[in-house]
């Protein structure tokens, strides 16, 4: 499993007009070739009067799978460009697919390329971009007066909080990655002498948003 990787913030839909054409750029998430496949053809499906739906995804912790469709577009000037803005943003696990509504004017082959990676590249920033990183989730348990001490740290530090329980003592848990975890282990320990507990769980990504590219 990756560290860190960088994918689509919220599936969704952007539509810009070039020439009186529409190019409608819907994006998702996925994890696999299937989805990709089944929401490419469900695309297809909505928009089956339109000109063209031409596809893009990207797929796999070392971009494994990777396909592009022009869809009766000239050759390369559809499917490719699409996906090259996916390798450029660096994303991993999305799928792009463009409709295009033919308004009359032709656009020629250096027209397309720009019009196809412009709609992709103006649907991502329009939908954003998040940063998955690899976490592993501590519990910490301490006695009520060390919690709120606790908690600051975290915060300061900005450890993300995933919840805090309250019983006979509270259990703070949160996420940290894997390199860190003998690290925050040895500071918490210093800071309230020693009075704590530890419990490592399990790994999960964490989303975190960051801005695209210009």
């Amino acid at each position: 499993m990756l560290q860190t990787y960088q994918t689509l913030y919220q599936d969704g839909v952007v539509e810009i007009e070039i020439k009186k054409s529409r190019f409608i750029c819907h994006a998702k998430r996925v994890t696999d070739e299937l989805q990709a496949n089944e929401f490419i053809q469900a695309i297809k499906k909505d928009h089956w009067k339109a000109n063209h739906n031409c596809a893009a995804y990207l797929i796999g912790d070392h971009d494994e799978h990777q396909r592009a469709y022009d869809d009766g577009e000239p050759s390369g000037t559809a499917g490719v460009p699409m996906l090259e803005v996916l390798k450029k943003m660096a994303l991993k696990n999305v799928v792009v697919v463009v409709t295009r509504y033919f308004g009359g004017t032709k656009l020629g082959a250096g027209g397309l390329i720009r019009a196809y990676s412009k709609s992709v590249s103006t649907a991502i920033k329009e939908l954003g971009i998040v940063e998955k990183s690899l976490q592993t989730e501590i519990s910490a348990t301490v006695a009520y007066p060390d919690s709120g001490k606790l908690e600051y740290f975290l915060n300061q530090e900005h450890y993300m909080i995933k919840d805090i329980i309250y019983t006979e003592k509270v259990v703070v848990s949160f996420f940290v990655s894997e390199l860190c975890i003998t690290k925050i282990k040895e500071e918490l320990t210093n800071l309230l002498n020693g009075q704590l507990s530890f419990k490592i769980g399990s790994k999960s990504y964490c989303e975190k948003r960051i801005d695209t590219p210009s």
